[in-house]
Order: C-alpha cells, then sequence, then structure tokens
C-alpha cells in the first residue's frame, strides 16, 4: 500500500498537482492542514480515499482538526500540530499519541519536513509544498509504503527540478 501524505499547501495548486502525477498510482492520500480551499479539489481529483485535516489557516473549513484512521492494522493520528505545540517540540503531540495507544502520527504546520521515532511513536511531518522553511527551502511531501508484513517504511521527498 502506497500513501501519499501532503501539508500546508495554502491553496497552490501547481506543485501539488505535480506531487499528484509524479507519485501516482497511491492508495490514500493524507493532508495535515493548511490546504485552504482545496479540500473539495482534491476529493473531487482523486480516485482513492482522502483523509485531510483543518489547520490554523483553514479558517471557514469544517473539515475534522484532527483523524484517528486504521493503516493496515496500525492506529494513526493525523493533525495539522498547531494545537500542541509542534512549532517548538513535537514532545506534546508524541505524548499525546502515546496515552491513546497510537503507533504513528502525521503533522504539519512547522514546514520543516522530519520523520521522528520516539519510543514506540513515528511522528513525520512531510513539510509544504508551498512555503518550505527548511534549509534549501525545496517543496517536500512524504511518501509510506506499507510491505506485506504490514511494515510501514517512510521517506521524505522534495521537488528538485
Amino acid at each position: 500500500m502506497k500513501v501519499l501524505i501532503v501539508s500546508d499547501t495554502h491553496g497552490k495548486e501547481n506543485t501539488l498537482d505535480e506531487v499528484l502525477l509524479r507519485e501516482t498510482p497511491f492508495d490514500v492520500l493524507i493532508h495535515c492542514g493548511d490546504v485552504e480551499g482545496q479540500e473539495d479539489y482534491l476529493e473531487a481529483a482523486l480516485d482513492c480515499p482522502a483523509y485531510i485535516v483543518a489547520g490554523n489557516n483553514d479558517f471557514f473549513s469544517d473539515l475534522d482538526r484532527e483523524l484517528e484512521i486504521d493503516l493496515a492494522g496500525t492506529k494513526v493520528l493525523i493533525t495539522h500540530g498547531h494545537n500542541y505545540g509542534v512549532s517548538l517540540d513535537p514532545a506534546e503531540l508524541i505524548d499525546e499519541a502515546a496515552s491513546r495507544g497510537i503507533s504513528v502520527v502525521f503533522f504539519g504546520h512547522t514546514h520543516k519536513p522530519v520523520i521522528l521515532r520516539r519510543g514506540n511513536i513515528t511522528a513525520v511531518n512531510p513539510g509544504s509544498l508551498s512555503y518550505p522553511r527548511q534549509e534549501g527551502r525545496t517543496p517536500s511531501y512524504a511518501v509510506l509504503d506499507i510491505d506485506r508484513q504490514g511494515k510501514f517504511h517512510f521517506k521524505i521527498k522534495y521537488m528538485t527540478a
């Protein structure tokens, strides 16, 4: 199973469209917030399930603040992260996941890609496709491949020319 994870697209479709084409086919799309009105566009454009949460810039959205889903028998939390102070440290978010028995957390907000493993929790921020903030400021996203044994393999990918 292939899962495409994006965040912080901020209503800009050009890079998002490029990623959708580049990574097709995929089985699930996860958007970690700050979609800014693209939710209807995404759901119409995709032939797979899409899990989209509200970010701090999704002011008039009726999207959920966070979602708990099951991926291949693994409990996953999807959130933007701003309500957990991820800009300073993702520790509060990771603690929350642990308290709920969740193994994997997807979050955004910082615009910086990262894969963190703390204890039994893996936290993944795909970065931003529109306004990257990490060194080099290259738009980024993440791909999760789940193998036949149900093992998760995460990779951060960058939009390079």
